[in-house]
């Protein structure tokens, strides 16, 4: 059959890039993108002279020698190498984002802990300038561990850009519209939505709709992946084709800006005369993404009990012991209870690993007042926790049957380091000083019965 033939009889696709405009579909996928026609070269990485004038540069995420499947790496087509993106570091300050270790000896983080929002401020506050850091967790300079953040932004990085040398981001909007302009290209985001911003790569943040707050979690380890399903098969939970991974776009820009590094838990800034957001084209497995938290699909039991909360996770970053997370991002959103004979909220536990809690909009069935969108809650290593007195009782008492959880989407970054508070978190913050009080009027039931079977 002739080519012509067979082009008269297919439908083709008008854009390569998948169905969502602006995005590439796909988790841990080689991309390849150009915001000029003939920018990516093809057939090999670095060719004697690059269309249009560009360089050719590396950006890396793992070692070179990573196994194959683990192996990062992104090709960028730039119109100047990155090292003019940095002059002359000078250390500054942004005081309320800490680095572990950081453990304050006047502050206690032993006990169950829970906060009210973070309040808004009418003082003007960047990506930057409006980060407060609620707990630290490892050692960022040995690359174990994390650190969760409040943000508080009511104004764009104008001329401004920023790069964490120690982390990857992990950006969790509960309230307000940004834009997150990386090197590789434009992420919108709003609450119900994540973003995943990798180790090294620059970008500033726009205000599309304010004030913006928000949560964040700063992994200091192994980059956040797909768990592995196990029984569950090949389906369910996140699905890579969910995550979206934005197109080339660049600036062609020559102004004062303004660089500024997270390097070894302190900030550096730099002065350049041009914007580095100047990759034209790339290709490669390493770059920003983001993600829809109303695609994630729960599973869960149908018959009778219910499994470990870790059957929520959606993204976890490996340590080195097998099945232990140096983080996992654990999703609690809309689903139906179906469970017989069944106490159906999360258990009264204590257990190794240490979980922070954020909530970005309804009821949570196991703490049903107090716990407020855009709220925190710590429960710390190995210290107790479960329902509170409310949802003790209505699970114990209620009548089983189909029921939809609806209005619901909390989070938990869970670690196995303990979490630090901040004096931010300890002092500042609007802190419940009576959140441990939700169960203190728990009954002593035991009579010495066996009561109904």
């Amino acid at each position: 059959m002739k080519d012509q033939e067979v082009s008269q009889r297919m439908t083709v696709a008008p854009t390569p890039c998948g169905t969502t405009e602006g995005y590439m579909p796909g988790f841990g996928n080689d991309f390849e993108t150009e915001a000029l026609p003939g920018a990516l070269p093809q057939g090999q990485n670095s060719p004697q002279r690059c269309n249009y004038g560009l360089y050719a540069e590396q950006l890396s995420g793992t070692a070179f020698t990573a196994p194959r499947g683990q192996n990062e790496r992104t090709w960028c087509y730039r119109i100047r190498p990155s090292v003019q993106h940095t002059g002359r570091f000078r250390k500054i300050e942004l005081p309320y984002w800490k680095s572990a270790p950081n453990i304050d000896p006047d502050v206690i983080s032993l006990g169950q802990y829970r906060w009210d929002p973070v309040p808004h401020s009418d003082e003007p506050l960047t990506f930057l300038t409006g980060m407060r850091t609620m707990t630290t967790a490892g050692d960022v300079n040995t690359q174990v561990g994390m650190a969760s953040h409040i943000y508080l932004i009511n104004e764009s990085m104008e001329d401004e850009y920023f790069f964490s040398a120690d982390s990857e981001l992990l950006i969790v909007p509960q309230e307000g519209r940004l834009r997150f302009c990386t090197e590789l290209g434009i992420i919108d985001l709003e609450p119900k939505e994540i973003a995943i911003l990798p180790r090294g790569m620059v970008f500033r943040v726009e205000v599309l709709e304010g004030p913006a707050r928000g949560f964040v979690c700063e992994n200091y380890g192994q980059k956040f992946d797909l768990p592995s399903r196990g029984p569950i098969g090949a389906n369910c939970l996140a699905n890579p084709r969910d995550f979206k991974t934005p197109v080339a776009a660049f600036e062609d820009r020559e102004v004062p800006s303004r660089v500024v590094v997270k390097w070894g838990g302190q900030f550096h800034e730099t002065e350049i005369g041009h914007s580095p957001l100047d990759v034209v084209a790339w290709h490669g497995n390493y770059a920003a993404c983001k993600y829809d938290l109303r695609t994630f699909s729960p599973v869960g039991a149908i018959l009778f009990d219910h499994p470990d909360p870790s059957i929520f996770t959606v993204l976890t970053a490996p340590s080195g012991t097998p099945g232990t997370a140096n983080i996992d991002f654990v999703l609690f959103r809309e689903r139906w209870m179906v469970a017989e004979h069944t106490f159906r909220p999360p258990w009264y536990h204590k257990n190794i690993m240490s979980e922070l809690m954020g909530n970005i909009y309804g009821i949570y069935d196991a703490k049903p007042e107090g716990f407020v969108p855009g709220g925190m809650s710590l429960h710390n290593m190995m210290i107790p926790h479960g329902p509170d007195l409310n949802a003790f009782e209505a699970a114990t008492t209620m009548e089983l049957k189909p029921e939809k959880l609806d209005n619901t989407m909390q989070f938990m970054f869970e670690t196995r380091f303990p979490q630090h508070l901040t004096e931010f978190a300890a002092k500042e913050a609007p802190l419940q000083d009576d959140y441990i009080d939700c169960w203190k009027d728990l009954e002593k039931k035991f009579d010495g019965t066996p009561g109904e079977k």
